[in-house]
Parts: C-alpha cells; structure tokens; sequence
C-alpha cells in the first residue's frame, strides 16, 4: 500500500503532492518481471500517474498516460482512478542497459526521447480530455514538468525515484509534483529555485524516512500544511466479463475458427497477472 499527501505552503504559494510508491513499484515488477532499469521507468510514472489521478474526485474519473519515446523499452502505459488507485506496464519489461555516465540506472537511454507523453482524463461522461507534448530527455520528471508547462502553462518541478535492490527488489520509490500557484512573487520563485538546485535524491530520502518526512524534508522553509492524505495501491479493475466481451467483439468467423480448433482460449491482462480462460461453448457470437 502507498500513500499520497497533498500540502500547500503556508503562504499559499506553492502546492505540493507525493507520493510513496514503494509496493506499488515492487507489485508492478512482481507482476511483470522488469529489469532494474524497467522497474524504475515503470515504477516513476506509476508514481506521477497516482498523484494525477488523485486528484480527479470525480467518481468514475481515470487518467491515463503514455510515454512513446522510441528507446528500448517500447511503450509505458499506466493508468489511474479518481482515488490513485494505478496500474501498467512496459512493452519490453525485459529491456537491459548499461549505467548512464552517473552510474544510475538509465531510464532516458530505455525510454528515449525521441517521441512524445500523452495524457487522457476520462471523467466518465463527454469526450476525454488528450493533451501531448514532446519528450525531452526520457528521465520521465523532467517530461512531466515539461508537459505541466507546455500543456497546461503551469510552472511544476517534479521529482520522482526507483531504488532497485541487488536482488532487484524495490528499496524504495516515490516523489513529488510540485508546482507554483497563481501569484507567486519573485521570493518564493527564487527561493525555490536555490531548493530545488540543492535537492537531494528522492530516494535517498525515502529510504530513510517516512512520507511525513520525505514531505518536510522538501517543503522545508515553506510550512507546509496538509490538505488530504489518501492511501493508493496497485489495482488492476480486469475482470472475466470484459475479456470475454473483448474476444465475442472479433465477429462470427473468427470465432468460428476458434470453436473448430476445439481448445481453450486464454488471455492474460497486461496490467496483472491474471489469466482468463474461456472454454469454446462461450464463443458465440453475441452471446
């Protein structure tokens, strides 16, 4: 189970959410068997995906996002609901790369950066909402801050971070969007700036301290004050019905053929790790 807490500085300035993602970053590998680098491509947009979606309120509400950025690693797709609830997955979830120059995992190199992020709120009634802009470096904040201001012209700095275990596990991951309200004179600007030049890395952080701390450790010198905490967790919404609807929707002659080869059909989720099996008599169509 993770956590999200919404805060607002206590001039009013600044709005802040994060995020501890630590099991849903270690469900998502589970479930999909990621590399290191994959895990933590996959396990920072799970993380800016659940605070997006928090955020929603509306029943029924989702917010989806793609990253495409021509690397190795394929497409990302994570998806969340109005309470952050979140899941997803890679393309290639098996994708192995050297360590960049900083001796990191190298997420840019796996995502690349020649593409785009795509965001789509589906509020449950009219047409969604789809907003796109270009990759910059495939790192996964930098483009989400860079969406937040070329998308909808909202100055942000986000911050998010996968700390894979030698034996791959997650050691910790989570982080923060963080963004400026209307208003903000040049003070807070500059003093924010100065903060986030001598940040510290979000694991480091999260590995040591709870979401409590992590929040004051990065809000320190703007007093925070909490607006909502809510729990998230990893969470497929699959289920058998859908599946089957999916496969009667091939239309009669395919179906056909598949009642003739006479075996089970089965379809695993891409979000879980579920698999559906659908014995020949349910493949009539229209059924």
């Amino acid at each position: 189970m993770g956590e999200v807490i919404r805060a607002i500085s206590e001039d009013g300035f600044v709005s802040i959410s994060v995020i501890n993602s630590k099991d849903i970053a270690e469900r998502a590998r589970n479930i999909h068997g990621t590399t290191p680098v994959a895990t933590a491509a996959l396990g920072r947009t799970l993380s800016a995906t659940s605070i997006m979606g928090s955020v929603l309120k509306k029943e029924g509400a989702s917010v989806t996002v793609r990253f495409d950025g021509g690397g190795p690693i394929g497409t990302i797709l994570t998806v969340s609901d109005n309470e952050g609830n979140v899941r997803g997955f890679v393309s290639n979830p098996l994708v192995d790369l050297p360590k960049n120059a900083k001796g990191k995992l190298d997420v840019g190199g796996a995502v690349g950066n020649d593409g785009t992020l795509s965001v789509v709120r589906d509020f449950g009634e009219g047409e969604p909402y789809t907003s796109t802009s270009a990759l910059v470096s495939g790192e996964i904040a930098e483009d989400f801050a860079t969406y937040f201001a070329s998308s909808e012209q909202i100055p942000t700095v986000c911050a998010f971070g996968v700390l894979v275990d030698r034996d791959r596990s997650v050691l910790a991951a989570g982080g923060y969007i963080l963004q400026l309200l209307p208003g903000a004179p040049e003070s807070v600007i500059d003093a924010l700036e100065q903060k986030i030049e001598n940040s510290v890395a979000v694991t480091d952080i999260l590995k040591d301290n709870d979401i409590d701390a992590f929040l004051d450790i990065v809000m320190d010198g703007f007093n925070p004050r909490i607006l909502e905490r809510s729990s998230v967790e990893y969470k497929c919404t699959c289920n058998r019905g859908r599946f089957l609807r999916v496969i009667l929707s091939l239309g009669e002659e395919e179906l056909s053929d598949m009642r003739e080869q006479g075996e089970p059909i089965e379809v695993p989720c891409r979000f879980c790790d579920e698999v559906y099996v659908f014995d020949v008599g349910e493949l009539v169509f229209g059924g």
